[in-house]
């Protein structure tokens, strides 16, 4: 009598599609990718300008990492990495996609191969429902209005904004005048001509109406007994920053500020449809960081040093909060891990992991698993270097003049350099997160060891139009031309 059951179990597994039998023991995971955040600026990083109660939550529940990167100090490439796996210079975007001219100037593609591994794809492949909800900048934006629509790279659906081809909120702006009055106004208007339906909403409650969309999504994968996977990439603290009227101030700081306090608020009914369902609190992880450094004046990278589009720092080093109460290793719930080591290409293979899903052979991925240290089975940190280049267009940003091209961070040592290893700068990050003390006189063999390893790396990727050789060889076919 025993056996009977046993037998109907294997007569199942037999005849079922396997994500209708494992569903409810998959992991369902929710990207929040936030646009232009400084690693200081959720207040459990140690914003005291401002508070994230609602994000602060996820960290209180979940795990902090203090060294965790993104893989370029801008936009459009960090997405390409998060996404993908690999380098985004592979697949010639390093810098925010923008016209086709500007493309070309910079040596860039106007959009991302949808043949590329995807992470989006695999786990569609495997059984899982898929939604992208933001921003997404990967292709689609400006004049570029033949790429490929988002749900090309393995997502079920999308609503997006003016830098994707698809369905669309795009925002209204209203902004106090002198007179008590209101200005009403429109941005990106033209992006209609990317992708339909399109709504318009306040640019102030955008974030809302994304986290409402993947609310929905969660709903009709719950009624499908699907596990799910879905982006929530929201651009508010973006500039140009449109918060509500009542929190309107003169100062840039002020307004992003106030923008970054209505996002944590739009975000929390999202948070809370996890939190309050049974079903999936202790089934669903929940990651929350930042694409890049912030704008001049805006968010804060403290205690580091640099803004978005240069390579110290502060424009490339993200807060990450991973949530997930029934997957993380109890003891480890609230904890701060201030000594892992890795990056958004890691997140790929490690959530690929998580999830129960192989990557085809041929997805040759530039992250690791670290899935282990996500969840606080492990402290380890990636094994090899991380590498980055800077954007071609951001030699000089801001207020930074004559920036590295090139940097490495390889254990506790970070090296930038330029394109031809010249100007050097060593840093001992446990030692100086700052970048202020220049070790390259104490450590000659380590600082020539990190430039040669910089230097081969940046050979194995395309060049775009930062790098003299590209120049070079672009002027010398033109004239052979």
């Amino acid at each position: 009598m025993r056996i009977r059951p046993l037998l109907i179990l294997l007569f199942t597994y037999l005849i079922c599609p396997v994500q209708s039998l494992f569903a409810t023991e998959r992991p369902n995971i929710i990207l929040v990718f936030i646009d232009d955040m400084g690693w200081g600026d959720f207040s459990c990083f140690g914003n005291t300008d401002a508070a994230t109660p609602n994000i602060d939550w996820l960290a209180k529940e979940g795990i902090s990492f203090h060294q965790f990167y993104v893989n370029s100090p801008i936009c459009s490439p960090s997405r390409v990495a998060i996404s993908t796996g690999q380098y985004p210079y592979r697949h010639r975007i390093s810098s925010y996609l923008a016209d086709r001219k500007k493309n070309k100037k910079r040596g860039l593609a106007n959009w991302l191969d949808p043949a590329t591994p995807m992470l989006a794809r695999y786990l569609q492949k495997s059984g899982y429902v898929t939604a992208h909800c933001g921003k997404w900048h990967m292709g689609g934006q400006r004049d570029v209005d033949d790429a490929p629509p988002i749900t090309s790279y393995g997502f079920n659906t999308s609503l997006t904004n003016f830098e994707g081809m698809g369905a669309k909120l795009l925002p209204l702006t209203e902004i106090p005048t002198k007179n008590g009055g209101v200005k009403k106004g429109r941005i990106w208007e033209n992006a209609t001509r990317l992708g339909t339906p399109v709504e318009w909403m306040l640019r102030s409650k955008i974030t809302g109406g994304f986290a409402d969309k993947a609310i929905e999504f969660i709903d009709q994968a719950q009624v499908k007994k699907q596990p799910f996977y879905i982006n929530v990439w929201p651009d508010d603290v973006h500039t140009p920053l449109f918060p509500s009227l009542g929190r309107w101030t003169d100062t840039r700081r002020g307004l992003y500020l106030a923008v970054l306090e209505e996002m944590d608020q739009q975000l929390s009914r999202l948070f809370n449809r996890i939190r309050n369902d049974a079903a999936l609190h202790d089934n669903t992880l929940i990651l929350i960081c930042s694409d890049n450094g912030p704008e001049e004046h805006a968010g804060s990278a403290v205690p580091f040093t640099g803004l978005k589009a240069t390579l110290f720092e502060g424009g490339i080093r993200s807060p990450l909060i991973v949530w997930g109460p029934g997957l993380i290793v109890h003891s480890q719930r609230g904890t701060i891990n201030k000594s892992s080591v890795f990056s958004a290409i890691d997140l790929v293979p490690s959530l690929l992991h998580l999830c129960g899903v192989s990557a085809p052979k041929d997805a040759l991925f530039d992250g690791e698993n670290i899935a282990d240290t996500l969840i606080g089975k492990s402290t380890s940190s990636r094994s090899k270097p991380l590498f980055f280049r800077r954007p071609p267009d951001r030699k000089n940003f801001r207020s930074y003049k004559n920036l590295p091209d090139l940097a490495v961070r390889e254990g506790k040592w970070k090296l930038l350099c330029d394109y031809d290893g010249k100007r050097p700068r060593l840093h001992n990050l446990e030692t100086d997160p700052t970048e202020s003390k220049n070790l390259v006189d104490q450590q000659p063999e380590l600082t020539k060891r990190l430039i040669a390893a910089t230097l081969r790396w940046n050979a194995t990727m395309p060049a775009d139009a930062g790098d003299p050789d590209y120049n070079m060889k672009t002027r010398a076919k033109s004239t052979t031309n």
